[in-house]
């Protein structure tokens, strides 16, 4: 199966979903999409891509807080270890690119990290500041803030060290 691209409308602006055979490889926003993408086809009946379009709909609703499709990064094993510790940063919360070092069993690689982050709204700074973020600080603070509101409207905790507290 080719590669195949879906634009979608979000409060945060156009995204495209990105899927390569049978898993999804990327979402981007508009302003950030490599040039690979130029090559794909749009397909509106792709079922995979049809359901990311879905869950995102759901998150952006605040009606669901986790995403439960195939994925397929590529990158290095460090890039890879990087984007599994991403993914358990719970809903609402945070962390410092500090912590996701040292999560890593790398307490000095901060950089790396930094340089191997796929724009991901919950890294910040260790200061607590709003750093980093290839989507841009108003995106990123509109992300958190839509988390910690959801979060506080189901009782879940929002998380220690979050932006804004």
């Amino acid at each position: 199966m080719a590669a195949r691209e879906l634009w979608i409308r979000s409060p945060i602006g156009r995204l495209c979903l990105f899927a390569d055979g049978d898993a999804l490889v990327g979402l981007f926003m508009e302003g950030q999409l490599p040039s690979v993408t130029s090559a794909a086809a749009a397909r509106r009946g792709d079922p995979l891509l049809n359901e990311a379009s879905r869950q995102l709909d759901a998150w952006f609703a605040g009606e669901r807080t986790t995403f439960d499709l195939p994925l397929r990064p590529k990158g290095t094993p460090f890039q890879i270890a990087t984007w599994t510790t991403l993914g358990e940063i719970p809903y609402g919360e945070t962390r410092s690119y500090r912590q996701i070092a040292a999560r890593l069993g790398r307490p000095e690689a901060v950089r790396a990290v930094g340089a191997a982050i796929v724009p991901c709204h919950r890294v910040i700074g260790s200061s607590g500041a709003l750093t980093g973020y290839a989507g841009g600080i108003d995106r990123k603070r509109w992300l958190l803030g839509h988390e910690r509101g959801v979060a506080a409207r189901s009782g879940q905790s929002s998380g220690a060290g979050a932006p804004g507290r």
